[in-house]
């Protein structure tokens, strides 16, 4: 995957006090055409940064909130065109700029919207157009922050060691890749694909028209609070009655903790079944984890009632786990010399355990 620049305009940012507007200051260095660009130094350093970025994996609905590389998409009021959209008309015209001096122009727009950001850091900040000719006549539009490295030593043939008062680092570079391009060939002009360092939220930020998709575990959330409320619809009738009311408080505050130790024991295996289906339609892989007492249980919620089943033995509960086969990892343990028992004489030995434990 080789991408061949057209257009790239290099700014340096110093934000010298970084918590106060006057630290923050930018000086555009130079704008190269693609002939320029082929003849200068940044070529070595850049080439394989854009091929890395578009390369780079990203989940249309991540697994985490802080995860570094996600999907924005420009947001638009209905009815309204995407060229209503400030952030998409400012990325269009990059991708359309006709000569270094229009390029440089709305470069100049977008580091300026990189300024206004709260937490502005000093370093490179380059836009670039480039185009990958085995597939598209029109370019993408790159973004990236590269930080400093003060004080780097390097080899010099004029004296033998020369100090770098700062140079830039291809180390965590934060990026923006439009338009989005989620398979070879296929492109999404409405999207784009941003990469941060999980600390560094700013970066996505100064994009002020943009929308990121939310994570699974919120849209999941989200899910199972409707099916809920739909189960509390059902249940109760009255829509003041004093018994609903109650139920209702207990569940919200209960989807609102972080943490939950605790079984509700409201619905019965199939409902749980048929809310399981419902939610790995959207993602069929999506996680299940919970302790019991101190022993983390780690499955996909697919597993439930498959593979992966809850019950009451007495006054205790069991997660019984089936499979056709075990692995285990480095290290070896007298489990792994088992010769397992019958399930029956398992709950056998459980429910007597519990009974003397409970008599003494």
């Amino acid at each position: 995957m080789e991408f061949y620049v057209h257009y790239l305009s290099f700014f340096v940012i110093t934000a010298e006090g970084e918590d106060t507007a006057s630290g923050k200051r930018y000086r555009h260095y130079q704008t190269m055409d693609a002939e320029q660009y082929e003849a200068s130094e940044l070529k070595q350093f850049l080439d394989g940064e854009f091929a890395r970025i578009s390369k780079r994996k990203v989940e249309r609905n991540p697994s985490s909130e802080q995860t570094p590389t996600k999907i924005g998409r420009f947001v638009v009021e209905p009815g309204h065109e995407w060229t209503s959209n400030p952030n998409y008309n400012l990325f269009q015209g990059l991708r359309q700029a006709g000569s270094p001096d229009e390029f440089q122009r709305l470069a100049d727009d977008m580091v300026q919207l990189y300024m206004d950001t709260s937490a502005v850091r000093g370093g490179a900040f380059i836009v670039a157009s480039a185009k990958l000719p085995s597939y598209f006549d029109e370019p993408f539009v790159f973004v990236m922050k590269c930080d400093f490295e003060p004080k780097i030593a390097r080899i010099s043939e004029v004296s033998l060691v020369a100090q770098v008062e700062m140079a830039i680092s291809a180390r965590n570079i934060k990026s923006i890749q439009y338009p989005y391009m989620p398979e070879d060939g296929m492109l999404e002009e409405q999207e784009l694909k941003i990469h941060q360092a999980s600390h560094a939220r700013y970066f996505e930020d100064f994009l002020k028209f943009v929308t990121y998709e939310k994570p699974m575990p919120e849209i999941v959330n989200e899910q199972v609070v409707h099916m809920v409320h739909q189960y509390i619809e059902q249940k109760w009738e009255e829509q003041s009655s004093e018994e609903r009311l109650d139920e209702e408080e207990k569940l919200e505050i209960w989807a609102a903790s972080d943490k939950r130790d605790s079984l509700q024991e409201k619905w019965e295996h199939e409902q749980v079944m048929e809310a399981a289906v419902q939610l790995t339609q959207h993602k069929q892989d999506l996680e299940l984890k919970f302790k019991l007492d101190g022993v983390t249980i780690k499955g996909q919620l697919a597993d439930y009632g498959n593979k992966l089943h809850l019950a009451r033995l007495g006054d205790r509960y069991v997660v019984l786990i089936e499979g056709d086969s075990f692995q285990f990892e480095k290290g070896v343990s007298p489990v792994e010399l088992l010769k397992p028992q019958e399930l029956t004489e398992v709950l056998k030995r459980i429910d007597g355990e519990s009974s003397e434990s409970s008599s003494e």
